[in-house]
């Protein structure tokens, strides 16, 4: 007997207790630590087939990191959009778009340069942000324009999508 995986999963440890937990690319709700319930960083990479399922579909803010490999700059951006998905987890899901290979996503966020930060909200653009900023710029930008009523779910109206310990 075999099952189909419906959405690709990723890998990811657990800030609190280091535990590794499977996070699929879409889901209801936000995931968690199958050990210690902690809320755990959403990063998905996507593309034109599944952006809609993956970004408009979430139930919380996404970030969309419009990017390019051979782009400087947005390597330089990267790692600080991984540290502030990892803060605010649970509150944010970041998702990595490659402008090379999404033509329809660039189109839809008109991305003329890279990288763009495009900030979500049940599918409706909240705001834009164009080029590499620091760290602090990109952390007040963001939780600036961050959602209110999104800021802290509560565990009763969030489920659980990560599938416990590998």
């Amino acid at each position: 007997m075999s099952t189909t995986v419906k959405t690709p999963t990723k890998v990811v440890v657990c800030p609190s207790c280091s535990t590794k937990n499977r996070v699929p690319a879409a889901a209801d709700g936000t995931p968690r630590c199958g050990n210690c319930q902690n809320p755990l960083p959403w990063v998905v990479d996507t593309s034109d087939v599944d952006f809609t399922a993956v970004a408009d579909g979430s139930t919380i803010p996404v970030l969309v990191d419009v990017w390019a490999p051979w782009c400087g700059p947005c390597r330089m951006v990267s790692p600080a959009l991984e540290q502030l998905a990892t803060e605010l987890a649970g509150k944010l899901k970041l998702v990595k778009v490659n402008a090379d290979e999404a033509l329809e996503v660039s189109r839809r966020f008109e991305v003329q340069a890279i990288p763009t930060l495009v900030l979500l909200h049940h599918g409706t653009v909240v705001d834009k942000q164009i080029g590499a900023a620091p760290p602090p710029a990109l952390r007040s930008w963001l939780t600036e324009h961050l959602p209110a009523d999104e800021a802290a779910p509560t565990r009763e109206n969030d489920r659980s999508t990560g599938d416990g310990r590998e």
